[in-house]
């Protein structure tokens, strides 16, 4: 299997900042054949063997802004068991619903973009209630919940120019973990 051709920015990229476009449809092919590619790269990057072949970081979601496209478009590859993977397009999301208890990830948030260790946790909602359209232009709904919650508002993070490492308060990094519950 070959690796997609894609060129991930870093933090220190100005448009990581920026704040993405509503997509129009029909999509273009471009932008079809660029969300297709990153499931393939997202997935190759979780397989340990082709990891280590392409020396990539796992990654389960990339917003197009990464890829230096100011588009509100986010992908997800989750690996639901071995090999096994649930894929998500998503296309101009909006968070409808967010429960009240938050979240955080144990081992800390990473992120394709930031290639460097970040002490410190993101509170995230342990469920959300998402809009979007998919790759055709149909409108859906959906609700996700725990590690895809925390995957959904990290992608829609990016989206509106936010990085996970903006959401770390850097003189209190573990700031308010005893009201969160880790997953």
């Amino acid at each position: 299997m070959e690796l997609p051709k894609i060129k991930i920015y870093e933090e220190g990229n100005k448009i990581l900042h920026q704040k993405s476009k509503d997509v129009t449809f029909p999509l273009s092919d471009e932008d079809k054949l660029l969300a297709y590619d990153t499931i393939k790269y997202l997935k190759m990057s979780q397989d340990e063997e082709i990891a280590e072949k392409y020396n990539l970081r796992a990654g389960m979601g990339m917003a197009f802004v990464q890829l230096g496209k100011l588009k509100r478009i986010f992908v997800i590859a989750n690996e639901i068991e071995d090999k096994k993977f649930e894929e998500y397009i998503i296309i101009n999301p909006k968070i409808l619903s967010q429960s009240e208890e938050l979240i955080y990830v144990g081992e800390g948030e990473g992120c394709l973009s930031v290639n460097r260790p970040v002490e410190g946790i993101v509170p995230r909602h342990a469920r959300i209630t998402v809009s979007y359209y998919d790759i055709d232009g149909n409108k859906k709904t959906i609700r996700v919940r725990e590690e895809l919650a925390v995957a959904f508002q990290h992608e829609i993070d990016h989206l509106n120019g936010i990085l996970f490492t903006d959401k770390i308060d850097p003189n209190n990094p573990y700031k308010n973990q005893d009201k969160m519950r880790e997953i």
